[in-house]
């Protein structure tokens, strides 16, 4: 299928995200727009507003108006089969992520390590800092920043990542035919420029609508390796992001405050309630996640492959050595290992020239 008929998929009425993708993989060598009303019916049943408006194409012309608009703003339709589609929304946990998604920029949305920053939109100085400080700090360890580019913290984040040269992804609750807040067209311009990315599942002319908002926030948590609560009150976006991303098996981080402190009673709640992991610094989040430390990375760079390996990285390169070409989720499962580790494991490997990646996000063993 094209991507005309993957946008008007996902312009069918009735037929979800969870939906749909079950449909490609019912029938993924088959044009769904071509399958006999027979097919059609075994799929969905008695659905037949589904059926009638996949048999008639009635979504097409919509869908060609948004093709339309993403080939004049150079906007990337991404669909859940692409290879540029992130990879981390299509793993089994996150069944309920978009189908397809819009993005502008550049921005690598299958970087080895991301990391999601959030907050309440009412920061305070304090919050600020503590984002910039922590951003800074992931630099070190070549992750981009995820936010929702909403005012407060989400703001601070990607300001912070723009300041420090790194990418930055911002998750919009609307289509890529407007900003909001207004105030940040600027900041979405920066991050457009500077090879970061707006990624959205909402196509032009979709309203703001407060609704949105908490559905944008599975985006969010579903492309981070781990997800950080900076400043958040008892209630709000910031804990339904730190919610769902402990839903997708993703850590989350908080920042903890003072006991007094309106915007650090939700931080300190979700520590308290070990629904967050106690955040003091970025090698808190390494150490979690099993990333090498970065003091290490150079020395892991320049050891080569005569050092000793150690054993969970041997056992790595076995499987490797047993197979032609794995992915990560593959290497994961037949490691017996959390997909994190196994990706801290690969990137060792990487590091010290045991082996090297392909096109595809594919690792195979060296010659050595």
């Amino acid at each position: 299928m094209n991507t005309l008929e993957h946008i008007a998929l996902a312009f069918t009425p009735g037929l979800g995200n969870a939906s749909l993708r079950k449909l490609i993989d019912l029938y993924p060598d088959e044009n769904i727009f071509d399958l006999p009303l027979a097919e059609l019916r075994t799929a969905f049943g008695h659905r037949e507003n589904i059926i009638n408006d996949l048999h008639n194409k009635s979504a097409f012309r919509r869908a060609e108006e948004e093709l339309a608009f993403c080939e004049t703003n150079n906007i990337r339709p991404l669909f859940f089969t692409d290879a540029d589609y992130p990879a981390r929304l299509n793993r089994p946990e996150c069944d309920d992520c978009p189908a397809l998604l819009y993005a502008l920029g550049s921005a690598d949305l299958n970087a080895e390590r991301a990391i999601a920053i959030v907050g309440t939109r009412r920061a305070t100085h304090a919050g600020r800092d503590n984002t910039a400080q922590l951003v800074q700090q992931l630099k070190a360890y070549n992750t981009p920043i995820v936010s929702g580019l909403a005012y407060g913290i989400d703001t601070a984040a990607h300001s912070a990542a723009l300041d420090q040269g790194m990418p930055t992804v911002a998750v919009l609750g609307h289509g890529l035919d407007r900003i909001y807040p207004p105030e940040n067209r600027p900041l979405a311009k920066r991050i457009i420029d500077a090879g970061g990315a707006l990624l959205t599942e909402y196509p032009s002319g979709t309203a703001i609508n407060p609704r949105y908002f908490p559905a944008r926030n599975r985006i969010i948590a579903a492309l981070a390796d781990a997800t950080i609560v900076v400043e958040a009150s008892e209630k709000g976006g910031a804990l339904i992001t730190a919610a769902i991303a402990s839903s997708y098996q993703r850590d989350v981080f908080a920042v903890p405050g003072r006991l007094t402190d309106t915007y650090s009673r939700g931080t300190n709640n979700l520590i308290a309630t070990n629904r967050a992991l106690l955040l003091r610094s970025a090698d808190d989040i390494a150490a979690q996640l099993g990333w090498p430390q970065a003091g290490q990375q150079l020395a892991l760079a320049e050891a080569g492959s005569s050092e000793p390996i150690p054993p969970a990285e041997q056992k790595v390169l076995d499987i490797l050595r047993q197979h032609d070409r794995l992915a990560l989720d593959e290497v994961a499962s037949l490691a017996g290992l959390p997909l994190p580790k196994a990706a801290a494991l690969l990137f060792n490997l990487e590091m010290s020239k045991r082996i090297h990646t392909l096109p595809g996000h594919l690792y195979q063993a060296g010659n050595a």
